[in-house]
């Protein structure tokens, strides 16, 4: 997603604020998808953990099955996406853009789904260099194929913002046929069974749901509500502007938290396999591991987007539109401060709610998201609107509600339910 927004803000400040719109419609529903795809973490973790590692290869399969039928339906939403676009009531010239990059960026969701179950399998067995690698085989795919197919080089068709979804899209095949590949070897299949076990089973697969969905939900709901505030912020008097600044605020914000998530899905395997070896307090001690490690990594990033925000904003300068540009950075600036202050809480945020869904306390923690983020900033900010510093209030908002977030998760973790917790059938 960095990649595309860098690209499309080189090609038009126009696209850049549609991409982060079409993002946070987008990952509602994918969130939920993906994330439930990835659970297959904690199933593997924990019959590590238990040494029933026959189990390991029926529940990927699970975990596979479920990612390739609600990947296929994911397309359906495309019928839909044109009303649902008009419906936000964005200038016509995004509405345009909006569009295009939705239904070019929804095949992307099958083969995401694919790669969620396929990492997590490797995270459950803590060989997570193999997710780097399979991540790693698409973004280089995603590069190519953005500067191909975004400005039309070499013979290609410019499509513009269109192109950086179907360079997404493809570039999800690649990481998920490279997957496939890595995964089904006869060394996993002695050890494993991810050969032999491709049967449906139906004990595995509604433990799966039962637990799976929820931790989707989590996203799904939180992507739900951001994706509600950015279609308020979007019609501000300033909304092309507050959305391409926002837009650039949330691309950065990935350099601080997606390093931290990882941190988390390895906090989410050692929770499972300690639980799985009967030692909570292990698993505990794993949790408080990622929260500093991950806080010490956002500390350090937050400072550079605070003290030389330029670096940064430099990779989305478009000079074509010189006046806008100027606007968009301009605000930018002062985003990136609110990103400094809240990604620091959003370290408890990943590794404790990781650690309650390495544990199956799935249903907490899509409550919170359900109940929470609405009468934090997302009401408030329909209120706020006429306000000449709306954008910064709104943002204000945010860093409220992951910091109380934050609080919330520590204390649930600190209450220690989800050590007598699992997702596994232990008889």
């Amino acid at each position: 997603m960095t990649i595309d927004r860098v690209f499309l803000g080189n090609y038009s400040t126009e696209s850049l604020g549609a991409a982060m719109a079409v993002m946070a419609v987008f990952w509602t529903p994918m969130a939920l998808l993906q994330q439930t795809a990835s659970y297959v973490t904690t199933f593997v973790a924990q019959y590590l953990g238990s040494n029933k590692k026959e189990s390991i290869g029926p529940s990927l399969w699970q975990g596979l099955y479920f990612s390739f039928v609600f990947g296929l339906l994911f397309l359906l939403l495309n019928f839909l996406s044109e009303d649902f676009f008009k419906a936000i009531g964005h200038s016509q010239d995004i509405l345009i853009l909006e569009v295009q990059y939705y239904n070019s960026v929804a095949f992307s969701a099958l083969p995401t789904a694919l790669v969620a179950a396929f990492s997590g399998f490797y995270t459950g067995l803590g060989k997570t260099r193999m997710v780097m690698a399979i991540n790693g085989v698409g973004l280089i795919i995603n590069v190519i194929l953005d500067y191909l197919l975004i400005f039309g080089e070499f013979g290609f068709p410019e499509l513009g913002i269109a192109g950086a979804g179907y360079a997404t899209s493809l570039a999800g095949y690649g990481s998920a046929v490279f997957a496939a590949w890595a995964v089904f070897n006869k060394a996993f299949e002695k050890e494993f069974k991810v050969l032999s076990g491709w049967k449906f089973d139906l004990s595995i697969m509604s433990r799966f749901i039962k637990y799976g969905f929820p931790s989707g939900m989590q996203w799904a709901l939180e992507g739900l509500a951001f994706t509600v505030f950015l279609m308020i912020i979007g019609r501000f008097p300033n909304g092309d502007v507050a959305l391409a600044a926002t837009s650039i605020a949330v691309t950065l914000m990935m350099l601080s938290v997606l390093p931290s998530m990882g941190v988390a899905q390895s906090v989410m395997a050692l929770v499972g396999q300690h639980l799985g070896e009967g030692q909570p307090e292990k698993a505990a001690e794993s949790a408080m591991t990622g929260v500093q490690m991950s806080s010490a990594y956002m500390i350090c990033v937050g400072l550079s987007l605070v003290l030389i925000p330029d670096f940064y904003l430099f990779w989305f300068e478009n000079k074509q539109n010189p006046e806008l540009w100027g606007q968009v950075a301009e605000m930018s600036k002062y985003l990136l401060m609110f990103v400094a202050m809240f990604t620091l809480f959003d370290s408890f945020n990943f590794n404790l709610s990781f650690a309650l869904k390495g544990a199956g306390d799935t249903k907490f923690v899509s409550l919170v998201s359900l109940i929470l983020p609405w009468p934090t900033f997302v009401i408030p900010t329909v209120y706020i609107s006429h306000l000449p510093n709306a954008t910064y209030v709104a943002w204000g908002f945010i860093t409220f509600y992951i910091t109380l977030l934050a609080l919330i998760y520590y204390l649930r973790f600190r209450q220690g339910k989800w050590k007598s917790m699992s997702v596994i059938d232990n008889n």
